[in-house]
């Protein structure tokens, strides 16, 4: 079979990289916009922090888990179009998005009725737990949107095109970011100020917004058609199987991050304050990171479909460097501007603090983080899910979750959580490495 030649240049990598950076950020910017708003209400402001961080956490568990389908078509996707083959997959995304959209409502419904119980076992309570609740029963409508976005989301980088997705992240970030500041502090004589409420809104009314430009981008920008085939198309056993694993790997994920939510609740206010600034800013810088990632996810599904594979291990060795430069930028600004950070996200002193205590832990952990975020994308697109399943399930449980409870038996404290996180991405980024010189390597001497 004859290679099939894909540019690895500086200039096609960044090409699609950098609108999926921006299209990556712009998703946690939407949750670090609530918290620098909320964090600065000056009506129970800390009680709306930490709970915007509870339920953040919760509702970032639940899309994480449902939203896998998007990895999984974008790989089936450019796997297909390295092969030559798209047109065998055009109705595929249609069965996706409606598989997708329906066990969305399922558990948005299944979540509604007993939300309390699931915000008390976060350690939320009295005010915070009400507050919990409210937010919540606002921001949960916009869950079925937010997965039909990914969904199309992942169908454009399965095409190679990360511009589209970066538009819509972009008009939804900054639509959150204007009705934040309107709703949240109201405009005098017009609006009265809302609140945490008004976040809550904000979010929704820009996730609407999204799903609408999405569903509209897809039909005019693609040959992709929406109308769905009752005829069970033949990939969408292998799309649900890969699915099935990224749901477990994420459940593993989202366990880290819950327990961390918890534990810092059960620390008091402070914490869960200070935590839910500190993890903005993780996955934000994730997210910065991921466009590498992305970038891997594309062009790696379709080299391994075209079988290029001394294409794909150069495009693994760049993809590092590049993500690794970013990430040694991002510690540089990280320690520059370590006070100013936390003073963007709250006027607590007690917060800022807790915060100000762990920061350096965060920002010392992004070169490591960058080799598990770059890997886990490459590896997205190249099919490997059972791997990134099983990878995670033992960073998780043999990794973060010891450390994690040891730290809380010897009295670390708030330190005991973020080197729990430390070993995760230790774990997480040696093991994919590992896995891909020992796949990869002989397929390249033997090509």
């Amino acid at each position: 079979m004859e290679i099939q030649k894909v540019s690895l240049t500086f200039r096609s990598i960044h090409k699609l990289a950098l609108p999926a950076t921006i299209a990556g950020i712009a998703e946690p910017l939407l949750s670090i916009t609530d918290t620098a708003i909320v964090g600065n209400i000056s009506v129970d402001g800390l009680e709306s922090l930490a709970a915007a961080g509870i339920v953040g956490s919760f509702l970032s568990m639940l899309i994480w888990i449902l939203g896998q389908t998007r990895s999984a078509i974008s790989a089936i996707l450019s796997q297909y179009l390295g092969a030559e083959k798209l047109d065998a997959v055009k109705t595929l995304p249609a069965q996706a998005i409606f598989l997708n959209i329906t066990l969305s409502v399922f558990i948005l419904l299944s979540t509604i009725f007993v939300i309390e119980e699931i915000f008390t076992l976060m350690n939320a309570s009295g005010k915070i737990l009400h507050y919990c609740i409210s937010y919540y029963s606002i921001r949960v409508w916009g869950f079925p949107l937010t997965l039909f976005i990914f969904a199309v989301m992942g169908i454009f980088r399965g095409l190679q095109n990360t511009y589209w997705p970066m538009m819509i992240a972009l008009v939804g970030a900054l639509l959150n970011i204007v009705l934040d500041f309107i709703l949240v502090y109201g405009i005098e004589g017009l609006i009265a100020p809302m609140y945490l409420y008004g976040a809550a809104w904000a979010s929704l009314i820009a996730q609407m917004v999204m799903a609408l430009m999405a569903g509209v981008l897809l039909v005019t920008k693609t040959d992709i058609n929406l109308k769905l085939s009752l005829d069970w198309h033949p990939e969408l056993s292998r799309l649900i199987v890969m699915s099935l694993n990224l749901f477990v790997r994420a459940i593993a994920l989202n366990t880290a991050l819950i327990l961390a939510v918890r534990e810092a609740a059960a620390l008091g206010d402070k914490y869960i304050g200070a935590h839910t600034i500190a993890v903005n800013i993780w996955l934000f810088s994730a997210f910065f990171i991921d466009g590498y990632g992305a970038a891997g996810n594309i062009m790696g599904g379709r080299l391994l479909g075209a079988k290029n594979y001394t294409g794909l291990w150069s495009l693994a060795k760049k993809i590092i460097k590049y993500g690794l430069l970013i990430s040694l930028v991002l510690v540089l600004l990280g320690f520059v501007f370590y006070y100013p950070i936390g003073r963007l996200f709250s006027n607590e002193p007690l917060v800022l603090e807790t915060f100000y205590a762990i920061f350096f832990i965060v920002i010392l952990g992004l070169p490591m983080n960058t080799l598990a975020f770059v890997f886990d994308g490459l590896f997205k697109g190249l099919g490997e899910m059972k791997y990134l399943r099983n990878t995670l399930l033992v960073a998780t449980f043999l990794g973060f979750v010891p450390t994690l409870f040891l730290g809380k038996y010897l009295g670390w404290g708030f330190y005991g959580i973020w080197i729990a996180f430390t070993i995760w991405m230790i774990i997480r980024g040696g093991a994919l490495v590992f896995k891909f010189r020992r796949k990869f390597r002989p397929l390249l001497q033997n090509h």
